[in-house]
């Protein structure tokens, strides 16, 4: 039996880390990952903060830095670009401030192993006591309008916890640079075909006192609004037609689909 090393380099999976001002967390998540991967690229968000200097310290890992904060979106997506270039199917995305759990890898590369070439997303027990009253209500906007979009009803819409199928996404055109990202991609991977499913995983959130957050909630929230305004659009007037047009065309296919009678090979004169 292969163990968790072995089963990344298998599947060629890689961790993908974006991270903006987490230095004080981003060392303990790195040596847990390590743990478990090599593999293991390292997006620097425009940090202001020493997390260079803590990347400096781990050479077996690939780092993708620059100078100006663009948004957790650019970071994935740069991420992305790297791990296709390095000859990765798929990537393992977790956030760099503590929230999530190194020792959940391994429930993603299981799934993975019976259903490949879906996007898994770490489904998070939103209802613990812990868990901050705007980010339970934002999970439950976010599912309600991804069902809306997608026909799809999934727990956790607003995790960062992910496995991509990056291979299969190659051809993917996005256009959301921050949080907003992570709706973005789910969409329209489930429009293109690519499954998506959840994986069960621990969350921790730590008091509030000393929760770091780089979300905004009037700024990211509107950028959230906006563009699930214009994938619902998308959804009514392109993608449902579509969907319904296709199934009409494969039932009149199959209706109307010719028979044909095999001959023997030496038939009977």
């Amino acid at each position: 039996m292969m163990n968790s090393r072995e089963k990344f380099q298998s599947h060629k999976v890689a961790v993908l880390i974006p991270t903006y001002n987490n230095a004080s967390t981003l060392k303990k998540i790195l040596n847990d990952v390590l743990g478990y991967t090599d593999q293991l690229i390292v997006v620097n968000d425009g940090s202001t903060d020493n997390t260079l200097s803590i990347l400096k310290e781990y050479q077996q890992i690939e780092v993708i830095s620059y100078s100006k904060n663009i948004g957790k979106g650019w970071a994935l997506r740069q991420g992305f670009k790297l791990a296709l270039s390095k000859g990765y199917d798929y990537v393992i995305s977790i956030d760099s401030d503590g929230q999530h759990f190194a020792d959940d890898l391994p429930a993603f590369l299981e799934r993975l192993e019976r259903h490949p070439n879906t996007l898994l997303i770490g489904a998070r027990n939103m209802s613990q006591a812990s868990v901050p009253g705007k980010s339970s209500f934002g999970n439950k906007f976010s599912n309600f309008w991804y069902k809306v979009e997608t026909g799809i009803t999934l727990p956790d819409t607003q995790s960062g916890y992910r496995l991509y199928p990056v291979r299969a996404m190659a051809h993917h055109t996005f256009i959301t640079r921050k949080f907003e990202f992570e709706i973005e991609v789910l969409v329209r991977a489930a429009w293109r075909g690519i499954a998506v499913a959840s994986v069960p995983v621990k969350v921790f959130y730590p008091n509030k006192e000393e929760r770091v957050s780089h979300f905004r909630p009037f700024k990211d929230f509107s950028r959230i609004s906006v563009l699930n305004t214009i994938l619902v659009f998308i959804a009514f007037v392109y993608i449902k037609p579509r969907d319904f047009f296709h199934s009409i065309k494969k039932k009149t296919s199959n209706r109307f689909s010719p028979i044909y009678f095999p001959f023997p090979d030496n038939p009977i004169s």
